[in-house]
């Protein structure tokens, strides 16, 4: 795919999404790549309960052939997902105005953004993660120039990972991922020596389903 069709193709999620507001609603809640309702019935029958709100930070970053989205290598030593490819985010606190705010400040910490820079575009719906959280997308724009600093207590690394790459059909990888005893389709998304796979995975898909409709 060119950088001019990736550009399109960014700015047509822009399109989409602005104004857009938190969107809770079953129906189009998430579980990875596919609505909850859709989903394989063994991985739909582990669904918590009672998710945890969370939120995660979509950062558009550059422009023309520099353009992406920032992910974060969560750090080695961490009790949970160590080393996975993820979105900078985390809990909603008590007193975060909101998953916009609960995204931005996760980001700040993590990668030292600062919110001032960030314009705010809108929000995918609502992704369930198995671990036991409900992680409400925060789609926003990153204004001028920023280098990440990573905080090394959660954050191993960054990367951006490119439009073109995202968009391009090859990136996709069919996989079977062994649940309960069972082999289970899905797909993880490879990026040089990265490997997305999970939420953050099904998030970027959920992204693409929004590009192409």
């Amino acid at each position: 795919m060119t950088h001019r069709a990736a550009n399109a193709a960014r700015e047509r999620l822009v399109q989409k999404l602005a104004g857009s507001a938190p969107d809770h609603d079953l129906a189009r809640t998430r579980l990875g790549a596919a609505r909850i309702s859709g989903a394989d019935p063994l991985i739909a029958s582990l669904l918590p309960p009672d998710p945890r709100p969370a939120a995660v930070l979509i950062a558009l970053l550059g422009e023309g052939d520099e353009a992406g989205i920032l992910l974060t290598v969560r750090a080695a030593h961490l009790r949970h997902h160590a080393g996975q490819i993820a979105f900078p985010g985390g809990r909603i606190e008590d007193d975060d105005d909101g998953p916009a705010a609960a995204a931005l400040r996760e980001a700040r910490e993590e990668v030292g953004l600062d919110p001032r820079s960030v314009e705010l575009i809108g929000y995918l719906p609502d992704q369930i993660v198995l671990t036991g959280f409900r992680i409400t997308p925060v789609v926003a724009r990153v204004t001028g120039a920023f280098t990440p600093k990573p905080d090394h207590r959660e954050v191993q690394d960054c990367f951006v990972l490119p439009w073109t790459r995202l968009l391009d059909p090859a990136s996709q990888v069919e996989v079977q991922r062994p649940i309960l005893g069972q082999n289970l389709s899905m797909r993880d998304i490879h990026y040089e020596q990265h490997r997305i796979w999970g939420a953050t995975a099904g998030i970027l898909l959920t992204l693409l389903d929004l590009v192409h409709e």
